[in-house]
Protein backbone atom coordinates (compact mmCIF):
# COMPACT_ATOMS: atom_id res chain seq x y z
CA UNK A 1 0.00 0.00 0.00
CA UNK A 2 1.74 3.01 -1.39
CA UNK A 3 -0.36 5.68 0.57
CA UNK A 4 2.98 6.95 2.74
CA UNK A 5 4.07 4.21 5.27
CA UNK A 6 6.71 4.99 7.99
CA UNK A 7 9.27 2.12 8.82
CA UNK A 8 9.44 3.24 11.94
CA UNK A 9 6.73 4.58 13.66
CA UNK A 10 8.56 5.72 16.71
CA UNK A 11 9.85 8.49 15.44
CA UNK A 12 6.41 10.25 14.52
CA UNK A 13 4.89 12.72 16.88
CA UNK A 14 2.42 10.66 19.18
CA UNK A 15 -1.42 11.61 19.59
CA UNK A 16 -1.89 12.55 23.50
CA UNK A 17 -4.00 10.60 25.48
CA UNK A 18 -7.14 11.58 26.13
CA UNK A 19 -7.82 13.60 29.20
CA UNK A 20 -8.43 10.89 32.20
CA UNK A 21 -11.70 13.32 32.19
CA UNK A 22 -12.46 12.46 28.74
CA UNK A 23 -16.20 10.61 28.30
CA UNK A 24 -15.70 7.57 25.86
CA UNK A 25 -17.99 8.00 22.72
CA UNK A 26 -20.37 5.05 23.14
CA UNK A 27 -21.16 3.30 19.35
CA UNK A 28 -24.80 4.24 18.53
CA UNK A 29 -24.60 1.79 15.63
CA UNK A 30 -22.58 -0.23 13.10
CA UNK A 31 -23.65 0.20 9.46
CA UNK A 32 -22.66 -2.48 6.87
CA UNK A 33 -22.08 -0.40 3.33
CA UNK A 34 -24.56 -1.87 0.36
CA UNK A 35 -22.97 -2.53 -2.86
CA UNK A 36 -23.52 -0.33 -6.44
CA UNK A 37 -22.51 0.25 -9.88
CA UNK A 38 -21.06 4.31 -10.15
CA UNK A 39 -19.27 5.97 -12.91
CA UNK A 40 -19.18 3.93 -16.31
CA UNK A 41 -19.42 0.80 -14.20
CA UNK A 42 -17.06 0.18 -11.45
CA UNK A 43 -18.26 -1.43 -7.87
CA UNK A 44 -18.59 0.71 -4.96
CA UNK A 45 -18.89 -0.14 -1.12
CA UNK A 46 -21.73 2.81 0.18
CA UNK A 47 -22.18 3.64 3.99
CA UNK A 48 -23.95 6.00 3.38
CA UNK A 49 -26.63 7.77 1.99
CA UNK A 50 -28.76 4.28 2.69
CA UNK A 51 -31.87 3.03 4.28
CA UNK A 52 -29.57 2.17 7.44
CA UNK A 53 -27.69 5.86 7.61
CA UNK A 54 -29.67 8.72 5.39
CA UNK A 55 -27.95 11.13 7.04
CA UNK A 56 -24.94 11.71 8.39
CA UNK A 57 -24.23 15.83 8.34
CA UNK A 58 -22.25 17.23 7.30
CA UNK A 59 -20.99 14.19 4.95
CA UNK A 60 -23.13 13.72 1.64
CA UNK A 61 -21.73 10.47 0.69
CA UNK A 62 -19.08 7.80 1.29
CA UNK A 63 -18.15 5.46 -1.63
CA UNK A 64 -15.27 2.77 -0.99
CA UNK A 65 -13.83 1.92 -4.16
CA UNK A 66 -12.37 -1.38 -2.58
CA UNK A 67 -8.99 -3.05 -3.62
CA UNK A 68 -9.38 -3.82 -7.00
CA UNK A 69 -6.71 -5.68 -9.74
CA UNK A 70 -7.76 -4.74 -12.85
CA UNK A 71 -6.83 -6.26 -16.45
CA UNK A 72 -5.28 -4.48 -19.38
CA UNK A 73 -8.33 -2.20 -20.79
CA UNK A 74 -10.46 -3.06 -17.90
CA UNK A 75 -10.00 -0.33 -15.90
CA UNK A 76 -13.70 2.59 -15.45
CA UNK A 77 -13.48 5.49 -14.19
CA UNK A 78 -16.58 8.72 -14.16
CA UNK A 79 -16.63 10.09 -17.37
CA UNK A 80 -17.53 13.69 -17.57
CA UNK A 81 -20.39 15.15 -15.19
CA UNK A 82 -21.41 18.93 -13.59
CA UNK A 83 -21.53 18.99 -9.60
CA UNK A 84 -22.58 22.25 -7.69
CA UNK A 85 -23.35 22.81 -3.77
CA UNK A 86 -20.42 20.55 -2.13
CA UNK A 87 -16.74 19.04 -2.76
CA UNK A 88 -16.05 15.90 -3.53
CA UNK A 89 -12.31 14.73 -1.93
CA UNK A 90 -11.03 11.75 -3.78
CA UNK A 91 -8.36 9.86 -1.78
CA UNK A 92 -6.19 7.56 -4.24
CA UNK A 93 -4.72 4.51 -1.82
CA UNK A 94 -3.62 2.33 -4.80
CA UNK A 95 -3.39 3.46 -8.47
CA UNK A 96 -3.13 6.80 -10.65
CA UNK A 97 -5.93 8.37 -11.55
CA UNK A 98 -6.57 11.46 -13.90
CA UNK A 99 -8.81 14.80 -13.46
CA UNK A 100 -9.84 17.31 -15.91
CA UNK A 101 -12.51 20.07 -15.37
CA UNK A 102 -14.52 22.42 -17.88
CA UNK A 103 -12.09 25.53 -16.70
CA UNK A 104 -9.05 23.84 -18.27
CA UNK A 105 -7.84 22.33 -15.30
CA UNK A 106 -6.72 19.63 -14.45
CA UNK A 107 -3.64 16.42 -13.14
CA UNK A 108 -3.06 13.19 -11.36
CA UNK A 109 -3.36 12.14 -7.93
CA UNK A 110 -1.90 8.27 -7.07
CA UNK A 111 -0.71 6.22 -4.34
CA UNK A 112 -1.62 8.56 -1.12
CA UNK A 113 -3.02 11.78 -2.94
CA UNK A 114 -5.96 13.54 -2.25
CA UNK A 115 -8.04 15.62 -4.73
CA UNK A 116 -10.26 18.20 -2.77
CA UNK A 117 -12.43 19.64 -5.75
CA UNK A 118 -14.86 22.38 -4.16
CA UNK A 119 -17.66 22.50 -7.31
CA UNK A 120 -19.30 25.43 -5.12
CA UNK A 121 -21.62 27.06 -7.97
CA UNK A 122 -21.01 24.62 -10.82
CA UNK A 123 -18.20 22.70 -12.75
CA UNK A 124 -17.75 20.12 -15.19
CA UNK A 125 -15.18 17.18 -14.67
CA UNK A 126 -14.13 13.71 -15.22
CA UNK A 127 -12.13 11.05 -12.95
CA UNK A 128 -10.52 8.40 -15.43
CA UNK A 129 -7.58 5.94 -15.32
CA UNK A 130 -4.49 6.71 -16.78
CA UNK A 131 -3.48 5.79 -20.18
CA UNK A 132 -0.97 3.32 -18.24
CA UNK A 133 -3.45 1.71 -16.41
CA UNK A 134 -5.92 1.00 -19.08
CA UNK A 135 -3.07 -0.58 -21.51
CA UNK A 136 -1.93 -2.54 -18.55
CA UNK A 137 -4.07 -3.04 -15.69
CA UNK A 138 -3.27 -2.63 -11.97
CA UNK A 139 -3.92 -2.48 -8.35
CA UNK A 140 -6.78 -0.13 -7.89
CA UNK A 141 -8.01 1.21 -4.50
CA UNK A 142 -9.77 4.57 -2.80
CA UNK A 143 -12.57 6.80 -1.74
CA UNK A 144 -14.45 9.73 -2.78
CA UNK A 145 -16.09 11.15 -0.03
CA UNK A 146 -18.69 14.21 -0.71
CA UNK A 147 -18.62 17.69 1.86
CA UNK A 148 -21.45 19.50 2.13
CA UNK A 149 -20.92 23.16 1.58
CA UNK A 150 -22.89 25.77 4.40
CA UNK A 151 -25.71 27.76 2.57
CA UNK A 152 -22.72 30.82 2.34
CA UNK A 153 -20.58 28.86 0.45
CA UNK A 154 -22.80 26.69 -1.63
CA UNK A 155 -21.84 29.53 -4.48
CA UNK A 156 -18.28 29.75 -4.28
CA UNK A 157 -16.06 29.73 -7.10
CA UNK A 158 -15.23 26.41 -7.90
CA UNK A 159 -11.19 25.48 -6.83
CA UNK A 160 -9.23 22.70 -6.28
CA UNK A 161 -6.80 21.82 -3.60
CA UNK A 162 -3.92 19.19 -4.79
CA UNK A 163 -3.00 17.20 -1.32
CA UNK A 164 -0.09 15.34 -1.95
CA UNK A 165 1.37 12.21 -0.08
CA UNK A 166 3.98 14.14 1.27
CA UNK A 167 1.65 16.97 2.47
CA UNK A 168 -0.14 14.59 4.80
CA UNK A 169 0.58 15.19 8.32
CA UNK A 170 1.82 11.75 10.02
CA UNK A 171 1.47 10.68 13.31
CA UNK A 172 1.38 7.62 15.48
CA UNK A 173 -1.17 6.57 18.73
CA UNK A 174 0.29 6.91 22.07
CA UNK A 175 1.07 2.86 21.91
CA UNK A 176 3.10 3.56 18.68
CA UNK A 177 1.17 0.93 17.59
CA UNK A 178 -0.53 2.95 14.97
CA UNK A 179 -0.32 5.01 11.55
CA UNK A 180 -2.44 8.48 11.59
CA UNK A 181 -2.36 9.70 8.11
CA UNK A 182 -4.43 13.63 9.09
CA UNK A 183 -5.18 14.49 5.73
CA UNK A 184 -7.80 17.84 7.37
CA UNK A 185 -9.17 19.10 10.37
CA UNK A 186 -6.99 18.23 13.92
CA UNK A 187 -6.42 15.61 16.08
CA UNK A 188 -4.57 16.06 19.28
CA UNK A 189 -3.17 19.35 18.56
CA UNK A 190 -1.72 18.59 14.90
CA UNK A 191 -3.64 19.42 11.84
CA UNK A 192 -4.23 18.18 8.38
CA UNK A 193 -3.16 20.25 4.91
CA UNK A 194 -6.60 20.22 3.29
CA UNK A 195 -8.18 23.51 3.90
CA UNK A 196 -12.11 23.30 4.46
CA UNK A 197 -15.04 25.38 4.29
CA UNK A 198 -16.99 22.93 6.71
CA UNK A 199 -15.17 22.18 9.88
CA UNK A 200 -14.13 18.34 9.67
CA UNK A 201 -11.51 15.60 10.36
CA UNK A 202 -10.64 13.22 8.20
CA UNK A 203 -7.78 10.72 8.69
CA UNK A 204 -6.51 7.20 7.29
CA UNK A 205 -5.42 5.56 10.17
CA UNK A 206 -3.26 1.91 9.87
CA UNK A 207 -3.10 -0.28 13.01
CA UNK A 208 -1.01 -3.05 13.64
CA UNK A 209 -2.35 -6.79 15.15
CA UNK A 210 -3.83 -5.85 18.67
CA UNK A 211 -2.71 -2.24 18.26
CA UNK A 212 -5.38 0.43 20.02
CA UNK A 213 -6.07 3.95 18.46
CA UNK A 214 -7.50 5.86 21.40
CA UNK A 215 -7.85 9.62 20.62
CA UNK A 216 -9.61 13.04 22.06
CA UNK A 217 -12.37 14.19 20.02
CA UNK A 218 -14.31 17.58 19.30
CA UNK A 219 -17.33 17.20 21.33
CA UNK A 220 -19.00 19.45 18.76
CA UNK A 221 -18.05 17.10 16.25
CA UNK A 222 -19.86 13.91 14.62
CA UNK A 223 -17.63 10.89 14.82
CA UNK A 224 -17.27 7.87 12.46
CA UNK A 225 -14.98 5.32 11.50
CA UNK A 226 -15.17 3.34 8.62
CA UNK A 227 -13.12 -0.12 8.08
CA UNK A 228 -11.28 0.11 4.38
CA UNK A 229 -9.83 -3.55 5.39
CA UNK A 230 -9.22 -6.10 8.36
CA UNK A 231 -10.83 -6.40 11.04
CA UNK A 232 -11.33 -5.01 14.84
CA UNK A 233 -13.59 -3.43 17.48
CA UNK A 234 -14.71 0.63 18.32
CA UNK A 235 -16.07 1.81 21.58
CA UNK A 236 -15.49 0.98 25.32
CA UNK A 237 -18.07 -1.75 24.67
CA UNK A 238 -15.66 -3.08 21.48
CA UNK A 239 -18.11 -3.40 19.29
CA UNK A 240 -16.99 -6.04 16.13
CA UNK A 241 -16.29 -4.21 12.83
CA UNK A 242 -14.64 -5.57 9.64
CA UNK A 243 -14.17 -4.78 6.10
CA UNK A 244 -17.06 -2.33 4.39
CA UNK A 245 -19.07 -1.66 7.94
CA UNK A 246 -18.98 1.85 9.23
CA UNK A 247 -19.39 2.74 13.04
CA UNK A 248 -21.20 5.74 14.14
CA UNK A 249 -20.47 7.09 17.36
CA UNK A 250 -22.82 9.32 20.08
CA UNK A 251 -21.45 12.06 22.11
CA UNK A 252 -18.66 12.14 24.11
CA UNK A 253 -14.81 13.35 24.21
CA UNK A 254 -12.79 10.31 23.05
CA UNK A 255 -12.91 8.04 20.20
CA UNK A 256 -11.58 4.47 20.21
CA UNK A 257 -10.78 1.79 17.46
CA UNK A 258 -8.67 -1.71 18.14
CA UNK A 259 -6.99 -4.03 15.40
CA UNK A 260 -7.96 -7.57 16.00
CA UNK A 261 -5.08 -10.50 16.94
CA UNK A 262 -4.88 -11.35 13.33
CA UNK A 263 -5.30 -9.40 10.29
CA UNK A 264 -5.64 -10.91 6.62
CA UNK A 265 -5.07 -7.42 5.02
CA UNK A 266 -3.02 -7.07 2.43
CA UNK A 267 -1.15 -4.97 4.71
CA UNK A 268 -0.94 -7.38 7.54
CA UNK A 269 -3.32 -4.22 9.29
CA UNK A 270 -6.42 -2.71 9.95
CA UNK A 271 -7.07 -0.06 8.05
CA UNK A 272 -9.23 3.10 8.65
CA UNK A 273 -10.89 5.84 8.02
CA UNK A 274 -11.59 8.34 11.05
CA UNK A 275 -13.88 11.26 9.99
CA UNK A 276 -16.40 13.72 11.58
CA UNK A 277 -17.62 17.35 11.46
CA UNK A 278 -19.71 19.83 12.57
CA UNK A 279 -23.48 19.12 11.54
CA UNK A 280 -24.67 22.59 9.52
CA UNK A 281 -28.18 21.45 9.93
CA UNK A 282 -29.61 22.82 7.15
CA UNK A 283 -32.05 21.78 4.89
CA UNK A 284 -31.21 19.41 1.96
CA UNK A 285 -32.07 19.55 -1.47
CA UNK A 286 -30.24 16.63 -3.61
CA UNK A 287 -30.61 15.71 -7.43
CA UNK A 288 -27.59 13.21 -8.60
CA UNK A 289 -24.73 15.55 -8.93
CA UNK A 290 -26.40 18.51 -7.22
CA UNK A 291 -26.61 19.50 -3.59
CA UNK A 292 -28.89 22.48 -2.54
CA UNK A 293 -31.14 23.79 0.16
CA UNK A 294 -34.58 24.02 -1.68
CA UNK A 295 -35.94 22.37 -5.09
CA UNK A 296 -35.88 25.62 -6.71
CA UNK A 297 -31.94 25.90 -6.34
CA UNK A 298 -32.04 22.12 -7.91
CA UNK A 299 -33.96 22.99 -10.91
CA UNK A 300 -32.04 26.02 -10.98
CA UNK A 301 -28.66 23.90 -10.95
CA UNK A 302 -30.40 21.46 -14.00
CA UNK A 303 -31.35 24.62 -15.98
CA UNK A 304 -27.53 26.38 -15.78
CA UNK A 305 -26.19 22.52 -16.58
CA UNK A 306 -28.52 22.46 -19.70
CA UNK A 307 -27.50 25.67 -20.83
CA UNK A 308 -23.95 25.70 -20.37
CA UNK A 309 -23.44 28.00 -17.44
CA UNK A 310 -21.50 25.18 -15.66
CA UNK A 311 -18.83 25.30 -18.73
CA UNK A 312 -18.63 22.96 -21.31
CA UNK A 313 -16.19 19.98 -21.84
CA UNK A 314 -13.04 21.11 -23.39
CA UNK A 315 -12.78 20.51 -27.18
CA UNK A 316 -10.15 18.15 -26.58
CA UNK A 317 -12.17 15.84 -24.55
CA UNK A 318 -15.29 16.11 -26.70
CA UNK A 319 -14.90 12.16 -28.32
CA UNK A 320 -14.76 11.04 -24.61
CA UNK A 321 -10.54 10.37 -24.87
CA UNK A 322 -7.85 11.91 -22.58
CA UNK A 323 -5.09 13.61 -24.27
Amino acid sequence: MPAVTVEDLLVLPRLPRPDAAAIDRPVRRIVTAHQQREGAGFLVRRPFPSAALPDADPFLLLDHVGETVYQPHEAKGAPWHPHRGFETVTYVIDGTVVHHDSNGGGGVIAGGDTQWMTAGSGILHDEVPSEEVLAKGGLSHGIQLWVNLPRTHKWAPPRYQDVRADRLRLLTSDDGGALVRLIAGGLGGHHGPGVTYTPIVYAHASLLPQAQLRTAWDPQFSAMVYVLQGSGNVGEDKRPVEEGQLALFGAGDAISVQAGPSQHSRTGQLEVLLLGGVPLREPIARYGPFVMNSQAEIRQAIEDYQQGRMGHVPAAHLDGGTP
